[in-house]
């Protein structure tokens, strides 16, 4: 007998660094009896969420069913990688009650959902909702624009001009297309940076939109996951800056691989990456690296200038490698500057 039941997807989205990945740990951890696939879409070629998500791997969402498209953004490349992979979950040995996608901090979630509607998958697969995180601390401080004051002048000096940029364009978009939206880092903000963000949000959403805060990804799944939004079947009420464009582009993005020796002082490390974000407007900062003496890998993430890090596991047999993908807009992107900064 043919299961006509549609598998639910909850597509995860935010600016870069707002707490996906995190999100996704928790809920693989309380999967409430469901059975779940994982897709994680990087920008940069070094997969580190998607290896943090695989050393979570249980029997409820085993490593098979944790995939990475790491070849661009996955609203760029629907038909050669996204709608393959998800033929290809749907077409486990056991398939998945729930797939969780986690798109890159780039992304504009509009054209993935536009992508639900392709004949190959709609009959199958329905979009559950779409969940988009603000990291609540640099929400209230306006860091989604590099520099709001410059942005204000230059549209207070000529009213034709567009003076969106980028960075605000993605975080409009992704509130525009949310079903819920998650004030992240709660405990940073405090309670005036939650207002103050929860003001951002409610004034850039164009519907009502349910506003929760949370810290660390811990949130009960129930309030997330079983809304049976349908998010593919309401796009007119998702508007987004590109309607009307057949495709979009991630120029204003770029990123960079910085290969690094071993180091002896994780604390020197986080610095050099705060003086990134200060001196070279780099928003983001992802990866391994090798601590002399340490028989751990040290997982590093920044945002902005906040940087944290931790040993996750042993390198064991993998070779111990140190590598940082760098993001910025792309004409902050000097990659022997940001070079001489991390390793002078």
């Amino acid at each position: 007998m043919t299961d006509l039941t549609k598998t639910p997807v909850t597509v995860i989205t935010g600016f870069l660094g707002a707490g996906k990945t995190t999100l996704i740990r928790h809920l693989m951890q309380n999967p409430q009896g469901k059975r779940l696939a994982v897709l994680v879409n990087e920008f940069g070629t070094v997969g580190v969420d998607g290896d943090i998500l695989k050393s979570c791997a249980d029997e409820s969402c085993p490593v098979e069913n944790i995939v990475e498209l790491s070849n661009g953004c996955i609203c760029c490349t629907v038909a050669d990688d996204f709608i393959p992979t998800l033929e290809a979950l749907m077409a486990l040995p056991r398939k998945p009650d729930h797939i969780l996608i986690e798109t890159s901090g780039l992304a504009l979630p509009k054209p993935l959902l536009k992508a639900f509607d392709w004949p190959a998958i709609r009959s199958r697969i329905t979009v559950d909702g779409v969940i988009t995180l603000a990291d609540a601390e640099a929400v209230a401080a306006g860091r989604f624009a590099p520099d709001e004051d410059a942005v204000q002048a230059q549209r207070e000096a000529d009213e034709s001009l567009d003076h969106e940029t980028p960075l605000s364009e993605v975080f409009e978009d992704q509130i525009a297309c949310a079903d819920l939206v998650l004030l992240t880092k709660a405990d940073l903000a405090g309670e005036a940076g939650l207002a103050a963000a929860r003001a951002v949000v409610e004034a850039e959403a164009p519907r009502k939109l349910p506003i929760l805060s949370l810290s660390e990804g811990v949130i009960d799944p129930r309030v997330i996951l079983g809304l049976k939004a349908a998010a593919e079947d309401d796009l007119y009420a998702r508007p987004s800056h590109h309607d009307g464009a057949d495709d979009h582009e991630h120029d204003d993005f770029d990123s960079v691989v910085i290969d690094l020796p071993e180091i002896a002082d994780p604390a020197d490390l986080s610095d050099r990456i705060a003086r990134l974000a200060r001196e070279r407007n780099i928003l983001r900062v992802k990866g391994h690296v090798a601590v002399a003496g340490k028989p751990m890998r040290l997982l590093v993430q920044a945002v902005g200038a906040r940087v944290r890090h931790q040993f996750d596991r042993p390198w064991g047999d993998s070779p111990r490698q140190s590598r940082l993908v760098v993001i910025a807009e792309h004409d902050d992107i000097d990659e022997a500057a940001i070079r001489h900064i991390l390793t002078a």
